[in-house]
């Protein structure tokens, strides 16, 4: 994999919303934004339905790559 492939932001797909409803949405792609602190207490940071970051804990989210054309896609409507 080209090293540019690995600087593209990764999609998480909400899997549980227990306490977050307003937040997060089931079955929702959201961005991860990449957080080593976070991810060093088993949570990821992502960009919710408020429109900022915050982090949640990983398990509330199944990570998932997308080929680069979606990526840019979702990440070019998201600024739009």
């Amino acid at each position: 994999m080209d090293k540019k492939e690995n600087h593209l932001p990764q999609f998480g797909l909400c899997l549980d919303n227990e306490g977050y409803p307003a937040s997060l949405e089931v079955g929702k792609l959201y961005r991860v934004i990449p957080d080593a602190e976070a991810a060093a207490h088993g949570y990821i940071r992502i960009i919710d339905e408020s429109g900022e970051d915050y982090a949640y804990t990983a398990s509330r989210f199944h990570l998932i790559q997308l080929p680069i054309a979606v990526e840019k896609a979702l990440l070019s409507a998201s600024q739009a």
